[in-house]
């Protein structure tokens, strides 16, 4: 599906109008910043804003990849592919196969390992977080 040079790519379904992602970006962006380059991943923003300047507001402070705005029907597709039924949702591939490795890595990272030590927590991770928005 996505051919990066990463070991694991982390697809992050959000909104800036989701108060659930808002809080979770922030966390997202710092263990990024500490952990993308010794861990070997990219990250890919899949926005389900309902608008461009939304998108382009909340976008600007991410320092990976995104799917662009107009691109839609793919993030339909990305979305309906991963069965994501609520945001924020972080979904771990791996980088060679497109494979899922996790299928939701946000509860690791806000929650249970948030040094990121066991990651890329490989099998399947039971959504626990207590807060999401519903995709509709």
């Amino acid at each position: 599906m996505f051919k990066l040079f990463a070991y694991v790519i982390q697809i992050d379904f959000s909104f800036v109008g989701c108060p659930p992602c808002r809080g979770f970006t922030p966390i997202l962006i710092d263990f990024y910043k500490k952990h993308s380059e010794d861990k070997n991943f990219e990250i890919i923003f899949i926005s389900s804003d309902s608008d461009e300047e939304s998108f382009n507001d909340y976008y600007k402070d991410m320092p990976w990849w995104k799917l662009d705005y107009k691109e839609r029907d793919k993030r339909n597709e990305l979305a309906g592919s991963f069965k994501v039924s609520g945001i924020p949702n972080l979904i771990l591939l791996d980088g060679d196969s497109g494979e899922i490795i996790c299928n939701n890595a946000r509860e690791q990272i806000q929650f249970q390992d948030k040094k990121g030590e066991n990651f890329p927590w490989k099998g399947e991770t039971k959504a626990k977080a207590s807060k999401s928005c519903i995709l509709l």
